[in-house]
């Protein structure tokens, strides 16, 4: 499985962003779907992810204004972020699992196939 991230790029606060992510191949078997992002400095956090069964999931801090989402023939993931801050500033990766998770979750060390990221900048 092969992740490739595009749609990043540099905004001023309050503007948009759709990040995509497609995929070689998806797994002959359930798996998950998460969005992550890394800043300078800091941990790699989940941001939001769909599970197995379809549940979504979003870090608290971007509830409400980021939207995970598949295209219908799961080929695409996307991640529509609106009214975005200097502080959602990370290289974005997506990320895929096969491990049942459950709860569902959106914790780094959970997933197994990874993206090279790509960077948003939001500037004040």
């Amino acid at each position: 499985v092969q992740l490739v991230e595009s749609g990043g790029g540099s905004v001023q606060a309050g503007g948009s962003l759709r990040l995509s992510c497609a995929a070689s191949v998806y797994p002959y078997r359930p798996y998950s779907v998460a969005w992550f992002r890394q800043a300078p400095g800091k941990e790699r956090e989940g941001v939001a992810g769909i599970g197995i069964d379809g549940t979504t999931t979003y870090a608290d801090s971007v509830v409400g204004r980021f939207t995970i989402s598949q295209d219908n023939a799961k080929n695409n993931l996307y991640l529509q972020m609106n009214s975005l801050k200097p502080e959602d500033t990370a290289m974005y990766y997506c990320a895929l699992t096969t491990l049942p998770l459950r709860p569902f979750t959106i914790r780094p060390r959970d997933y197994i196939y990874w993206g090279q990221g790509t960077q948003v900048t939001v500037s004040s």
